[in-house]
């Protein structure tokens, strides 16, 4: 997506002769739970050129699936509208009049963007629907500092924890324990880089620096490298 966004901007700047972005931000990519934001969603999205002010009815907007959910026709082949009408009727077109009252329901009026609810960027549901995904999904999962959805979403161990189960494998070694202790709260712990310094008494590229340096010594020492290994699984990263 990434790509196709630059090279249609590309393309579209050149053709036009115009410079900057076309286009404004990435695409949304939610796991949604379909049972209770599902139809919202939809509702949502039918809507946006209307609360854009570009149409007075969804149904005018040349750019929209909306009409395909409200009207007898062939959808095309990459459209699936059973599941959302699903939640309003078996019979099809019985379903699609009561889709069409439902998005209508909100034209004029102000409301919340169900978007508003989503969780780390990434996740769309209830508690109970979180919990399900994090245990499923990414319970017991590494967590690396360069995606900070799942950083987020899978909280990691508190500096505390990680300097207690550092000291029961590195015991007064107080250097060596100190580089990994910031190694793995770098690494694992989802805190930011000034909250690690902050604690460690050192600068933000400091600990980034430090870290990477420890694990260029993590590369070349086996036996290091298995201590470091007994600290993650103490501390269930």
């Amino acid at each position: 997506m990434r790509h196709i966004n630059g090279a249609y901007t590309a393309y579209f700047n050149r053709e036009y002769q115009r410079a900057g972005h076309l286009l404004q931000g990435r695409y949304k990519a939610i796991v949604v739970d379909k049972d209770e934001y599902a139809v919202e969603l939809s509702r949502y999205i039918h809507l946006n050129p209307v609360r854009a002010g570009i149409v007075s009815d969804p149904s005018g907007y040349r750019w929209s699936s909306y009409k395909y959910y409200t009207e007898r026709g062939k959808n095309p082949e990459w459209l699936f509208t059973d599941f959302i009408l699903g939640y309003f009727g078996q019979e099809l077109h019985n379903a699609q009049k009561k889709y069409r009252q439902f998005v209508h329901e909100l034209i004029g009026y102000e409301y919340e963007s169900p978007l508003k609810g989503v969780v780390a960027s990434t996740l769309l549901g209830g508690i109970d629907f979180i919990k399900m995904i994090k245990n499923r999904y990414l319970k017991n999962r590494t967590v690396e500092r360069d995606v900070p959805a799942l950083r987020e979403l899978t909280k990691g161990p508190s500096m505390g924890e990680v300097e207690v189960k550092v000291k029961e494998v590195f015991g007064d070694e107080s250097t060596m324990a100190k580089k990994v202790m910031l190694y793995l709260c770098h690494r694992y712990s989802g805190m930011r880089l000034k909250e690690i310094g902050d604690y460690f008494g050192i600068g933000e590229s400091a600990v980034a620096q430090s870290s990477y340096r420890f694990q260029l010594m993590l590369d070349k020492d086996t036996n290091l490298k298995r201590k470091i290994e007994q600290i993650r699984k103490n501390l269930i990263l």
